[in-house]
């Protein structure tokens, strides 16, 4: 039976611009960017667990402001579903801890980046919207 992965992501927003970043050299995702965001743990909210996440691996506080949509995709070692929230940062600064690189980008100029394939519907929706 195959692993399903159910997580969050966090759309941080400023203006027309949205934080990704650039995953570590390891596994089937390796230098993908991606919105960061992690895994939903047990008796967990959606927005408890951006909250953690984000102050986790990026050591601020985010408020989260929206939903946007939901994306099931199947990578070759595992199912993924995510759940994607547009946010914005309250509290504190972005501070790489998990990633390679970082950077804020419109989603248009995020067409030109290689990020993880389930994060590519979020894109197509964040441009249809702006």
């Amino acid at each position: 039976m195959r692993k399903t992965i159910e997580v969050v992501a966090a759309l941080i927003q400023d203006g027309d611009r949205f934080y990704s970043a650039k995953r570590k050299d390891e596994g089937e995702l390796a230098k993908k960017w991606e919105f960061p965001g992690g895994k939903i743990e047990d008796g967990e909210s959606h927005h408890e667990a951006l909250k953690r996440e984000i102050k986790e691996e990026l050591s601020a506080i985010i408020e989260v402001d929206r939903f946007l949509m939901t994306v099931h995709h199947t990578y070759q070692s595992f199912d993924l579903v995510m759940h994607a929230y547009i946010c914005h940062i309250k509290e504190g600064q972005l501070t790489l801890s998990e990633h390679l690189e970082d950077a804020w980008m419109t989603p248009s100029e995020m067409d030109d980046v290689d990020f993880a394939a389930a994060d590519l519907g979020i894109i197509i929706k964040l441009n249809e919207r702006l």
